[in-house]
């Protein structure tokens, strides 16, 4: 009898899953426990805790013996392309420059890594996790628009961080030479052919036959010039082979997009001033105006068309002093024609160049409420100011043959805009050198040569000594940019410093946009812990400072 069984107490089994335990297992063996068919298995997982108050970023992984991986990034602009996962473990990588690289060259390097049907199981997890800050990288890597760039950068140049911003790129570690490379150097190239052909007019000019100019000074810094462009062309060259990406953002950028033109005003230049003994016996062929010609009117209808049809690139919000360099090449093509034998297309370039000059004028003068502020300081890159009129003067000589009262109107403007500028000399000092800063000396060069077309047209020792002092301040402004430039290429070696203007992110930053509020809940949450008593006592203080005060003013009336 004590052998026979009950029904209620046979058949139990436990269809829990069991937890192994060291302890247990030490002591006695688990039976195999029964698993309903339902039943799935639990799978490592990765969660990942993002503080972009703090800028830590931590990495929990869930293991078999649940032991926490933490790691902590910088700000640095790294918290973005940090981390990379493989085969399970996170590593943290130097510097993800492949951002910015040629999707073509990037597709080959990715075309080496293996495919993830070849990898285990076991690797999923960390497999989901590069996906995802892969894609992550690839939000970020998108061109921010133009008032993105307004809003993070700053200076006249907008190549300076705010401090509140993140960028895509390590600031602490020295970039690639390419993405320090900007388009902003054919401003050296835009200054010496510029000089180029101011030499060449005081040798030929009979305003200034009494000084006795020597042709070899314009016959070198033609030869300096086109070496400059040689050597700016195959650099930028092998940028837009290799770091097409940043390229792209410079594109984008509201005041580099405009030194895109400057490649070929530089080759244009050369046209004009190259040496007499040169051309003596080869004259200009118009094939040299249509092959410089043509990229800048396909970049005007680009950019112009941008300014016309409206939305987030229009000219309100992107005009800039620089936006000038994309209205002197129509000025500079319709010399070009002219020398080449074309009057009718330099009429064209002349008109065009007008219309656009004016609204450009109009919009930076006024300064519209939808427009970006401009810096209160004043920069070298108001010279820009000159450029224009300076060059539709000269333009309008050469079209009908004499300086009259349209060239001299548009001289008058550019001598009184230099007049405004001069009597401010003190605002351009303190701003750190940069190689933009030679595209800001060819308006001085301009505004010289219309004084000498000046002086040839009205001839007095007044218009003779303006030209002669202007030249003499604009070569100067050359020959001391072109030797800083030398001193910090080759013997300070900060001439080329890290492009942070091009690795920031499309969106801001949402530490920048949720700081006042969070200020706000921190305060709430302060005056909340406190108790009634507090509240009530800050307020009676309160009520009697305001009593005592009314009583000293009645006391002073």
């Amino acid at each position: 009898m004590a052998s026979k069984q009950t029904p209620n107490e046979d058949h139990f089994v436990d269809i829990h899953p069991v937890l192994p335990e060291e302890d247990e297992e030490s002591e006695r063996p688990t039976p195999m426990p029964f698993r309903p068919r339902f039943e799935r298995r639990p799978q490592k997982s990765f969660s990942r805790q993002v503080s972009l108050e703090t800028g830590f970023s931590a990495l929990k992984k869930e293991s078999r013996g649940g032991d926490d991986d933490r790691r902590m990034l910088s700000r640095s602009g790294r918290s973005l392309t940090g981390y990379r996962g493989g085969g399970g473990d996170v590593v943290r990588r130097k510097g993800d420059f492949d951002l910015f690289r040629t999707k073509s060259s990037l597709s080959k390097q990715n075309s080496l890594l293996p495919l993830r049907r070849d990898q285990g199981d076991h690797d999923r997890p960390s497999n989901t996790f590069e996906a995802s800050g892969a894609a992550d990288a690839s939000v970020n890597q998108r061109v921010p628009g133009a008032g993105r760039y307004f809003a993070a950068l700053r200076g006249p140049e907008l190549d300076q961080v705010k401090d509140s911003e993140d960028i895509l790129l390590p600031k602490d570690e020295k970039w690639p030479f390419l993405l320090r490379f900007p388009i902003g150097c054919f401003g050296i190239c835009l200054g010496l052919s510029s000089q180029a052909i101011l030499w060449g007019a005081l040798s030929t000019s009979p305003a200034t036959r009494f000084l006795h100019v020597t042709p070899n000074i314009n016959i070198a810094l033609w030869l300096l010039a086109l070496a400059a462009l040689l050597s700016v062309s195959l650099a930028y060259s092998l940028k837009c082979t290799f770091y097409f990406e940043a390229v792209r953002r410079e594109f984008f950028h509201p005041v580099r997009v405009n030194f895109f033109f400057a490649p070929w005003i530089v080759c244009m230049f050369l046209s004009i001033g190259v040496p007499p003994s040169f051309s003596a016996h080869h004259p200009l062929h118009p094939a040299l105006w249509c092959a410089f010609m043509f990229p800048v009117f396909f970049l005007e209808l680009k950019i112009y068309g941008q300014w016309l049809s409206g939305g987030k690139r229009r000219l309100c919000k992107v005009a800039n002093p620089s936006t000038h360099l994309s209205v002197v090449g129509n000025f500079v093509g319709a010399i070009l024609a002219t020398k080449v034998g074309w009057p009718e297309p330099a009429k064209f370039l002349w008109a065009v160049g007008l219309a656009h000059y004016l609204v450009v004028f109009v919009t930076l003068y006024q300064r519209l409420p939808t427009n970006e502020a401009l810096p209160k300081d004043l920069h070298p890159v108001y010279s820009m100011f000159i450029a224009a009129p300076s060059a539709a003067s000269i333009a309008w000589g050469a079209i009908y043959g004499e300086f009259d009262s349209v060239s001299r109107t548009c001289y008058f403007i550019a001598l009184f805009l230099y007049a405004s500028l001069v009597v401010r000399i003190n605002f351009f000092r303190g701003f750190q050198f940069s190689v933009a800063w030679w595209s800001y000396t060819f308006p001085m060069t301009t505004a010289s040569l219309a004084t000498i077309k000046y002086a040839e047209a009205v001839p007095c020792e007044f218009s003779k000594g303006l030209s002669i002092v202007l030249s003499l301040v604009s070569s100067t402004m050359v020959s001391v940019l072109f030797i800083s430039t030398l001193l910090h290429a080759f013997v300070w070696r900060s001439l080329f410093p890290n492009d942070l203007a091009i690795a920031i992110t499309k969106n801001r930053n949402w530490q920048a946009k949720k700081k006042r509020p969070l200020r706000k809940a921190y305060d709430i949450r302060r005056w909340t812990k406190q108790s009634p008593l507090s509240i009530v006592s800050n307020f009676t203080k309160n009520v009697s400072d305001k009593k005592g005060s009314a009583e000293d003013e009645r006391m002073i009336q």
